[in-house]
């Protein structure tokens, strides 16, 4: 379901806080107690239960501040369903997301405000994240390459995944929001970035580089399963990018992000012995994706010979 400008109340708190949620009670606790630490206390959190268990709503119906308001929502397991719900019951002229596993630092909400006021051409804001594991330790990121903190137009940056930005960290005017139409409720996976481009389109980012929300990296379960479904989500994503991006130059960038992804996704395929799928997944790409970029191809046949060698080993 689409959002409108219709649906906006105004004369409300500054900030509305859309925290979706599906049980985890323990980690919801910690991530509402991030919130009643906040600095900046002109706001409202709406929590849109997606159909939790007893324990969790009965948890929910204990809080007893008068900010907070709960919407029980029959489960649908969509992430963008719940959020678009709690959008229609904003009233704040920013919109603050936080996930029910994840955390903010206590100046979030008055850095993002302070720096929003101060820049009125800005829509939207963003920050950099700390990452924890499940147990709440630091994750080393030693590894990682560094976080770059991208502002003004980041349409190309967001498209090319050189804009990492975590949903915690993201905060919004309210009208902005629904102009774009809030979250596709199409899109399973990717949502959060599709909603990105959208905004960098109608509107430049201010970027603060400090880590003002806490980001709990997934425990691992179903690892495999959930990136194939990552990049089915990211095929659709390009895919339509590369037909509605207002640009040549964007358009580009989309046809051969997908093309990328498409390879991505038939290597999971084929390392989950899913070799027909990683065959098809090429197949239904091949055409455009050699007009993308020459290179596919070859790429794609060592994606084919890979699978079949995997095939051979099992049959062995």
């Amino acid at each position: 379901m689409a959002l409108h400008r219709d649906d906006i109340h105004d004369g409300g708190p500054t900030v509305s806080i859309l925290l979706p949620t599906y049980d985890r009670p323990a980690y919801l606790c910690e991530a509402v107690a991030s919130v009643f630490a906040q600095s900046y206390d002109d706001w409202e959190l709406i929590i849109a239960d997606d159909g939790s268990s007893e324990e969790t709503r009965a948890w929910l119906r204990g809080i007893e501040d008068p900010r907070v308001t709960v919407l029980w929502l029959p489960h649908s397991g969509v992430p963008s369903i719940s959020r678009n719900a709690a959008i229609r019951q904003a009233r704040g002229r920013f919109i603050a997301f936080l996930d029910s596993d994840d955390l903010w630092a206590p100046a979030k909400l008055a850095r993002q405000v302070e720096a929003l006021l101060a820049s009125p051409g800005c829509g939207w804001s963003y920050t950099a994240v700390d990452l924890i594991h499940p147990d709440g330790e630091p994750v080393d990121r030693s590894g990682f390459a560094p976080w770059l903190p991208h502002a003004g137009d980041i349409t190309e940056h967001i498209l090319k995944i050189e804009a990492i930005i975590a949903i915690d960290s993201v905060m919004v005017d309210r009208h902005l929001l629904m102009e774009v139409g809030g979250f596709d409720e199409g899109q399973r996976f990717g949502e959060d970035y599709d909603l990105y481009v959208r905004l960098a389109m109608r509107s430049p980012v201010h970027v603060i580089d400090e880590p003002l929300a806490v980001v709990r990296a997934s425990d691992g379960v179903n690892y495999s399963a959930n990136r194939i479904h990552a990049y089915l989500g990211w095929v659709q994503l390009y895919a339509r990018y590369a037909r509605l991006l207002p640009t040549r130059r964007l358009r580009a960038i989309a046809r051969r992000r997908r093309a990328e992804s498409l390879l991505v996704l038939a290597r999971l395929y084929a390392k989950a012995g899913q070799t027909k799928n990683a065959w098809r997944t090429l197949l239904h790409g091949t055409p455009h994706s050699v007009l993308a970029y020459p290179s596919w191809g070859w790429r794609a046949a060592r994606v084919v010979v890979g699978a079949g060698l995997r095939m051979r080993k099992r049959r062995d």
